[in-house]
């Protein structure tokens, strides 16, 4: 524990991408800014905040890599799934959990899943880097502003713009998809590779961005202003005079608490923990926990007619070292014309010999859903979740004008997964479930004023606080399509510049970071 009688000037609560983004950025910043990030969850594997597809522990390896191979996140949460309902803080392995068997009410969002471990979601995420477009940024009117602190979230995350393909093969999946979307598509927003978060070496093994990768101490590299309290659950913050000045933090191993202070406070939960610990630090405005949102999640599957396209089983291409695809495509959403953002991951199918078998061709369609207030987050006053914290009672419901754009969508993969196969939508197609794909976004939502309808600025401050920022997707107030995580990680930027401000002082210029 953080036994320092002076207060941190930063306490940072969550290892994820984003606490990892917002201690990168401070420290950049300054070298002597004194942080420490707590998180209740201990490591998974041998590196803290690495990321599950580059662990040496071959079982948890295959573990992982077996279970992400679906495609849908909520149903490969990381390394255990625990089918059980969890009863104690002892019983919860290091890993993802389903939010009921957490503690929740999440019926209406029964796919939906939190991470219980060191660096969060961030050592289990697929890496998929799009970036937001038209009505899913919320540049304030500053579109250069914008486009300065994306490339920066870039940065962070190293985001490559075709790590996966495509290949011969990916490339006719590519043809097709831009013949059938060439009218629908805005300029530049023609389908085209995935952007992830992956580094190649030289081994052709690819590395994927973790929280440890983002900033290297977590992982153990020395920094002797940086503290990382592991197994330090943050279940309250301390408040006084409009301020935040620090937290109360229980070691889960012992149920010691106490308190650490700091001189500013960056909550980087998630979009169910965040609004939790305000909740449960009575930071309760109008807008915590509403406007929960997520896209509906269209998954299909077609074999490729081989024969239609001219190619040759022996000439297919195998899944690169560690991966289970060949080719990750992207279709960007376009607005009206072409409201759906969508990801094609391919791959080859072989035998034991690994004579190839034949070529699939993965087809999700990601539908973007209203904000409304209606669909929220409930914190109870009186039950507890395992960990001792407010219960959460998920409250999700599509509208009218969702459902017919989900009808749309499921349309148009009947239509568009024929034209590379026999496809059958009775066994090839399916609408999944609310939570599959883990991108909530919304319930700490920022706003340009202060109306009822945002819980922080643009800069991720708290209204009503001078020194408490949030980060992270739930900050993210547009409905979005594409994975989320490149759009979280503006706001961690953007929450990093403001502390690093605001700890400067006046005329501080170089402490802006970018």
């Amino acid at each position: 524990m953080h036994t320092s009688p002076d207060p941190a000037d930063v306490l940072i609560v969550g290892s994820g991408i984003m606490g990892a983004s917002v201690a990168a950025l401070l420290r950049e910043s300054s070298p002597e800014l004194q942080l420490v990030m707590v998180d209740g969850g201990l490591p998974v594997g041998g590196t803290p905040g690495q990321h599950l597809h580059d662990v040496e522990d071959p079982v948890l390896w295959d573990r992982y890599n077996e279970r992400v191979q679906s495609g849908i996140q909520g149903m490969y949460v990381g390394a255990e799934v625990n089918p059980e309902q969890v009863e104690s803080i002892a019983d919860a392995t290091p890993g993802m959990f389903h939010a009921g068997n957490l503690g929740h009410d999440s019926a209406e969002m029964p796919l939906a899943a939190l991470s219980w471990n060191l660096g969060g979601m961030g050592v289990h995420w697929t890496a998929a880097t799009p970036w937001p477009w038209g009505q899913e940024t919320f540049d304030g009117g500053d579109p250069e502003g914008w486009q300065a602190d994306l490339d920066t979230a870039r940065r962070l995350l190293s985001v490559q713009s075709s790590p996966l393909g495509p290949t011969a093969a990916g490339q006719v999946v590519l043809d097709v998809l831009r013949d059938y979307y060439a009218e629908a598509a805005a300029p530049g927003r023609e389908p085209q590779a995935m952007p992830m978060a992956i580094a190649p070496r030289p081994d052709g093994f690819a590395t994927r961005t973790g929280p440890a990768t983002i900033f290297p101490p977590i992982g153990g590299s020395p920094d002797d202003a940086f503290e990382l309290l592991v197994g330090a659950l943050a279940t309250r913050l301390v408040v006084e005079d409009g301020a935040a000045r620090g937290a109360i933090v229980r070691d889960v191993g012992t149920g010691e608490e106490r308190e650490l202070r700091a001189r500013t406070v960056i909550v980087c939960a998630d979009a169910v923990r965040t609004p939790q610990l305000l909740f449960a630090s009575g930071i309760r405005p109008a807008a915590l926990g509403r406007y929960l949102n997520e896209h509906a999640f269209i998954a299909s599957r077609v074999l490729m007619d081989l024969d239609r396209f001219g190619l040759a089983l022996g000439e297919l291409p195998r899944n690169h070292e560690g991966e289970f695809a060949t080719d990750s495509l992207w279709i960007p959403q376009s607005g009206d014309a072409q409201p759906f953002h969508g990801q094609v991951m391919n791959t080859t199918y072989v035998d034991d010999t690994d004579a190839a078998l034949a070529y699939s061709v993965g087809i999700s369609l990601y539908v973007p859903i209203e904000s409304r207030a209606v669909n929220r987050l409930e914190f109870s006053d009186d039950e507890l979740d395992v960990f001792g914290m407010p219960k959460v009672s998920f409250r999700f419901d599509y509208s009218e004008r969702d459902r017919a754009l989900i009808d749309r969508a499921v349309a148009e993969v009947r239509e568009l997964a024929p034209r590379f196969g026999p496809f059958d939508p009775a066994t090839e197609l399916a609408v999944l479930p609310p939570g599959s794909s883990l991108h909530l976004t919304g319930t700490v939502r920022t706003g340009e004023v202060d109306d009822g309808t945002s819980v922080c600025d643009p800069d991720g401050r708290v209204w009503g606080f001078e020194n408490l920022y949030l980060a992270g997707t739930g900050v993210i107030p547009t409905p979005i399509a594409c994975n989320t995580t490149l759009t979280g990680t503006i706001t961690a930027v953007r929450a990093a510049r403001a502390a690093a401000l605001a700890l400067a002082g006046p005329g501080r210029e170089e402490a802006r970071v970018a």
